[in-house]
């Protein structure tokens, strides 16, 4: 039979409070997750008084002592305690993982140098859909308040459904009938961003509330779990953007150097709103049967407003003069000529996440158990982007020019005007550089719809057994996803036919500083409120690339899967793990229109193939506390699902005589790796552990974009002369050959008075990882960096918890890497990202028992104190900056109360 499981620090996801880690029975096992109760036999009998910061990494220590996986985790004290914008910032804090900050948050995190789109995300043990347009889940969906515990499995299991290549995150909410006794808890903060108020109509203070409330009923046959959480914050960002930088001859300096082609930057503001619900209902009407029900709810609304100069310099029209030049760079000028366009920019991101489950747990007497386990889970997204243009006339060559004078640093271009762009009577709403041709464009119109749905349906049995192999486990899965992208995009034109308008007074706001890169004042106004007022009308674009980006795409996955798990003493050691085998069937197809000399077709088509995923995990477990494990395993991870769309363009190359063009691949196979790791453990009880951990992939394939030969046959025909043949040229993301990543990570926990005793109550946890790619992204190219890869990525906290008192510090570095951004109409964008480390702080105190405040939590936060910038650099020349963008500081004070 199975042996109980022990953990000594009782988790609740919604408080930031400090309570007594007392003994409570293991949470029962969600779909997929799998404990090994061997690992536990040294925990001791009696309770251990543990609070806080503290609960939660003996907690984690736990977590990864009991697993055969290589596993990092975050329990909910230490989120809660760290209350961040989402459970991102406290998970890219574990070894090994980091993240990218978007809008000045984190939001999706990468695991050992792959990207987010490597890794997979479950909810207690069920896939995921995604409010963004791949498969990786956007982890601002999901408040911290809400969840329980996070486990990053960086290693595989036959068990483990839905796992992705670089590592699998699982997100748990609290189980009532384990947690085991009634909590209400109620808290909120406030937050304040010292970049103040960007953009007139945005906020430099927010808020954020919660509660909870868990309880059992009927003699604890009946449990039940609801947490809520609103968050209303602010965002401000300060933004350069380049162009990128032209190639150009300088009278008295040798050979070419480099010069700014243009300038886009941005003001940007924005308010992130969201509501978060989570109810679990557990039933227990035998005490060997569980029913689990559980839901979650994130409505989630983010809107930005974006002001700023869009200067078209040697790219443009204008005329560079006085250059001086510094190393191949030219480092400060004048333009002359230059015609500006003033952006006032609009962005409205709404999602809404739906999540719910089913699971009957059955525990035999006689040492069989099952389940099965139903989930669903969808997601709505709309993004709606309007771009609105206002300068001093229509088209090039008309209105005011500007002489400007500029200088090119480490922290982007700084320019010094002569013209006032806040000056109304000057700057009209227009197309200041002519952009739409024939069309009188004042701006563009982008309303992206994405949809994602999954249905799961998953059985288990499993049989306990005496002597080498504690138990068998069998199971069935079938997962059926489905999502869409529909985008819909017009010319913002204005109303009556006119050229340029003055901007109604009405509607004109106060005006927004350009200070920080010397453009002074602009005239700021609300796109959205001209739309809706009638000053500007849209009229689709009928241009066939926008149906090309359209994609839908089903995928139907049967997976069977068979593991027998380990128990055995060998002397004094224990040796425990498992082997298995997963089986998995994929369908996919890919529906959407293909465009060629105006006509549009509707296509379909897609794949079927089966893979054969074994995997062994073992785990030495030595009396002295010292943990040797080894793992082996064929993993995969399926393909962008932008990369799967049927949709392509194309045309007839006259030089050539062929057609050709550009598009995705609904014949996309997985990227698959034969993956090995091996770490070695040491352990100090369920207090600390230090740990050197190894991995190494072997990818056996890799998705690359690439011109091949491509049979137009099946597709309509251009109008107009025709080529010999159908065999032409498309580029589109094919699989070829993979490569090796590997590294090596060393991770800690230690709680100092463990070893100097009067250090008790201090303590240090962290880790630094080390990675290389032999990965080539570009077949017959060298290798290089591939998306999210950083080569050394370190994180560290130090805390002192002790009378009430708890003060932390924490940093996370990570070097250079290859980012990934939004660029015009939601397309992906990728640059090479400049190395960044991060700071933050909390000073907090919980009032004692027996205080008559006992159950109150005060605490003070300060995120990102040292004001890190995110940039990227022009691959040529890392001076010549691409992004530039300051977030500020961000302080949060806030109470809870727990009874």
């Amino acid at each position: 039979m199975k042996a109980s499981i022990s953990i000594r620090a009782a988790l609740l996801g919604a408080t930031a409070l400090t309570f007594a880690a007392t003994a409570v029975p293991a949470m029962a096992q969600d779909a997929g997750d799998t404990t090994n109760p061997a690992a536990q036999q040294d925990a001791p009998a009696d309770d251990i008084v543990v609070t806080g910061f503290r609960a939660s990494l003996e907690s984690a220590v736990n977590a990864k002592k009991s697993r055969d996986q290589v596993v990092e985790s975050v329990s909910a004290e230490d989120i809660a305690r760290l209350p961040d914008a989402s459970i991102a910032e406290s998970i890219a804090r574990l070894p090994g993982l980091t993240s990218q900050r978007i809008s000045g948050r984190s939001s999706g995190v990468s695991i050992r140098g792959f990207a987010p789109d490597f890794s997979s995300t479950l909810l207690n043990g069920r896939e995921q859909t995604s409010t963004g347009d791949n498969r990786a889940v956007e982890y601002d969906q999901y408040p911290s308040e809400v969840i329980n515990q996070v486990l990053v499995y960086k290693t595989a299991q036959a068990t483990l459904i839905g796992q992705g290549l670089s590592g699998t995150v699982d997100l748990k909410t609290i189980r009532p009938l384990e947690y085991g006794k009634r909590t209400i808890a109620v808290g909120g903060r406030g937050v304040y961003t010292d970049l103040g108020k960007l953009n007139a109509g945005s906020k430099e203070y927010g808020y954020r509330v919660f509660g909870t409330y868990v309880d059992q009923f009927a003699n604890d046959t009946i449990g039940i779990a609801l947490s809520a959480n609103y968050l209303d914050e602010p965002y401000q960002i300060q933004e350069f953007n380049a162009w990128g930088y032209a190639g150009t001859t300088v009278p008295g300096t040798p050979g070419e150097v480099g010069v700014i082609g243009g300038s886009k930057s941005y003001v940007t503001s924005t308010n992130l709103k969201r509501l978060g619900l989570q109810g679990t209902l557990q039933y227990k009407p035998a005490p060997n049967y569980t029913i689990t029900v559980d839901g979650f709810y994130s409505d989630f609304d983010d809107p930005q407003i974006k002001r700023g100069i869009e200067l078209p310099l040697f790219w443009g029209n204008a005329t560079l003069t006085n250059p001086r030049v510094e190393n191949g760079l030219v480092t400060s000028g004048t333009f002359t000529g230059v015609e500006g366009v003033i952006r006032n920019d609009s962005f409205q991101r709404k999602a809404k996440l739906y999540s719910f489950g089913m699971n009957h747990r059955y525990e035999g007497d006689d040492g069989w158990n099952a389940f099965i386990d139903v989930s669903y889970s969808k997601t709505d997204r709309s993004e709606t982007i309007i771009e609105s243009y206002a300068g001093t006339g229509y088209g090039q060559n008309v209105g005011a020019r500007d002489t400007i004078g500029f200088t090119t640093g480490s922290t982007g271009t700084v320019f010094s005007p002569t013209l006032n762009y806040s000056d109304p009577n000057l700057i009209k709403l227009t197309d200041p550089q002519g952009w739409g041709g024939s069309n009188i464009q004042a701006g563009y119109f982008n309303d992206r719809v994405v949809k994602d749905e999954i249905q799961q349906y998953r059985g288990e049995v499993e049989k306990e057994m005496d002597g080498f192999l504690r138990s068998i486990q069998f199971g069935l899965n079938y997962t059926r996803r489905e999502k869409s992208l529909t985008p819909n995009e017009a010319l913002l034109q204005l109303s009556g036919g006119l050229r340029e308008r003055v901007i109604p007074q009405e509607y004109l706001l106060g005006a927004t500083n350009l200070s920080y890169l010397g453009l002074g004042p602009m005239v700021s106004y609300d796109p959205a409120a001209l739309l809706a007022g009638g000053i500007y009308q849209l009229t689709p674009n009928t241009s066939l690339d926008v149906p090309a980006k359209a994609f839908r795409i089903n995928e139907d996955v049967m997976s069977a899967y068979l593991q027998a798990n380990i128990d055995h003493e060998i002397g004094a050691s224990v040796l425990t793990g498992n082997f298995g085998v997963q089986f998995v069937s994929t369908e996919q197809k890919s529906s959407g229109l293909v465009a060629a000399g105006g006509v549009l077709q509707p296509a379909l088509a897609g794949d079927d193939y089966i893979d054969v995923l074994p995997v062994l995990n073992l785990s030495l477990r030595l009396p002295s506390d010292f943990v040797f494990r080894i793992g082996a395993a064929r993993q995969m991870q399926r393909a962008r699902l932008d990369d799967m769309r049927i949709a392509i363009g194309y045309g007839l190359n006259t030089s050539l005589g062929i057609y050709q063009g550009s598009g995705g691949n609904p014949y996309l196979r997985p990227i698959r790796s034969n993956s090995f790791d091996a770490t070695i453990e040491k352990y100090f009880g369920t207090k600390g552990y230090i740990a050197l951990q190894g991995f190494y992939k072997d990818l056996k394939s890799f998705v690359y974009n690439l011109e091949v030969p491509f049979d137009y046959s099946p597709y309509p025909k251009p109008t107009g002369l025709q080529p010999a043949t159908n065999l032409g040229l498309l580029t589109q993301p094919i699989n070829g050959q993979g490569g090796n990543i590997y590294g090596a990570e060393l991770a800690a926990t230690l709680p100092l008075g463990e070893v100097v005793r009067f250090l008790d109550g201090f303590g240090v946890t962290g880790g630094v990882s080390y990675t290389e790619t032999e990965i080539q992204p570009t077949p017959g190219a060298p290798a290089e960096d591939i998306p999210g890869y950083s080569k050394w990525v370190a994180n560290g906290t130090a805390y002192f918890e002790k009378w009430g008192f708890n003060l932390r510090g924490s940093v996370r570095y990570r070097s250079t890497f290859v980012g990934e951004l939004s660029g015009f109409g939601g397309n992906r964008q990728r640059r090479r990202a400049l190395d960044e480390t991060i700071f933050d702080a909390q000073v907090g105190y919980d009032f004692q028992p027996g205080s008559a405040l006992e159950g109150v939590s005060l605490f003070v936060q300060g995120q990102n104190l040292t004001d890190e910038r995110f940039a990227t650099v022009d691959p040529r020349d890392d001076r010549a900056i691409i992004d530039y963008q300051t977030y500020g500081r961000r302080f949060l004070a806030g109470a809870t109360l727990r009874f």
